[in-house]
């Protein structure tokens, strides 16, 4: 395979504008109507302004552009490589010997080194971003009044009550029972003065309470104190206690192994973050399928209307490759695919289509 080093930076400069025109579009679109939807979930609450709304937007917005790479790499894709079609470039590129394959290996070295920045540059940027959303979010909208972190000695919750909060700790915890080990509470009131101690062996979760037991309560003004069963109130539930956790979308492509180690350290299922950790992984091979479809759906001559329904068929594949992988994405969650396989299946099948199709549009 033998290419011009000068038509082939003319094809990748052609592919990156095009991309990157996408990239623009698609954002103006996407925080547009997310702008919309903000205002309309929050236009019953009186405390949220404008300038909190377009910053909400502003820190979510990298986070879906960066599920939108893919759509970008693809319609791009089509766009450069239709134009190039339409103006006989191809055509000619094909006269002097040049195969679609010498003819897209620019654009696909391109999306490979997208993919690559995505993952170690511009994702974790992303995940720090999507975190401070999550925050305002969770502060603003959704009113959580309870928290929840994991570190190298264990777990911690705080929670928020009428008369105050507590922070609650525990070494480790049994998921099929919701029932913390080796637990500690310090207890706060109103004006966020430390007031009680609650040291206790366990401590189980049931129908909106922490209920304690072999419990030792211990404080300025409380005399030191051994009781059987100690209660507190909680809003966390048995199914969402470990969405309260950070979401593998607001951590870092570096910081997802120790968090999977962690999390599954404390006796929880790390299984979500590790496929989404794998995924992460196979970015670059997706954005090359992506890139395939594109040429293949858009180099071919087409008759009077066929270029419409070569448009329209790319933009079909690339939805059915998004969606395909959210079903294969739910199937490892739910541990009937391996998390490997639920994460590399799509898009190394997509790679394969590509190449298929690619390979009979050359020689079929």
């Amino acid at each position: 395979m033998h290419l011009h080093l000068t038509f082939a930076q003319y094809i990748g400069r052609q592919f990156l504008f095009w991309w990157f025109s996408a990239f623009a579009l698609i954002a103006i679109l996407v925080s547009l109507f997310d702008a919309i939807e903000l205002l309309r979930i929050t236009a019953s609450t009186a405390d949220i302004s404008l300038g909190l709304i377009l910053s909400m937007v502003f820190f979510k917005l990298p986070g879906l552009m960066e599920k939108a790479i893919p759509f970008t790499i693809l319609f791009g894709g089509m766009t450069a490589f239709w134009r190039l079609n339409r103006h006989q470039e191809f055509v000619v590129a094909r006269a002097a010997g040049v195969s679609a394959w010498e003819f897209l290996l620019p654009a696909v070295i391109i999306a490979l080194m997208i993919g690559v920045i995505q993952i170690t540059l511009y994702g974790p940027f992303a995940s720090t971003m999507m975190l401070r959303f999550e925050q305002l979010q969770n502060q603003h909208i959704k009113g959580k009044r309870s928290l929840a972190a994991l570190s190298p000695g264990g777990i911690w919750f705080k929670q928020s009550m009428k008369t105050g909060h507590y922070i609650l700790h525990g070494a480790g915890i049994s998921s099929n029972t919701m029932t913390l080990r080796d637990t500690i509470v310090f207890q706060f009131d109103g004006s966020n003065r430390f007031f009680k101690r609650v040291d206790a062996s366990t401590a189980r979760l049931e129908d909106g309470r922490w209920i304690f037991s072999k419990v030792k309560i211990t404080g300025p003004q409380t005399p030191v104190g051994n009781i059987s069963r100690y209660e507190l109130a909680t809003d966390l539930t048995q199914e969402n206690i470990q969405d309260s956790f950070a979401k593998p979308e607001t951590i870092s492509i570096w910081q997802l192994p120790g968090f999977i180690e962690v999390l599954e350290r404390a006796g929880f299922s790390g299984l979500r973050h590790r496929i989404y950790f794998y995924s992460l992984l196979a970015t670059p091979l997706l954005l090359c399928s992506m890139t395939l479809f594109a040429g293949a759906f858009t180099l071919r001559q087409q008759r009077r209307g066929g270029a419409l329904v070569a448009v329209a068929l790319g933009v079909c594949t690339g939805f059915l490759i998004y969606f395909g992988s959210d079903v294969v994405y739910a199937l490892g969650v739910s541990s009937h695919l391996p998390p490997l396989l639920a994460a590399w299946s799509p898009p190394t099948i997509a790679l394969l289509l590509g190449t298929g199709l690619l390979f009979h549009m050359e020689d079929g």
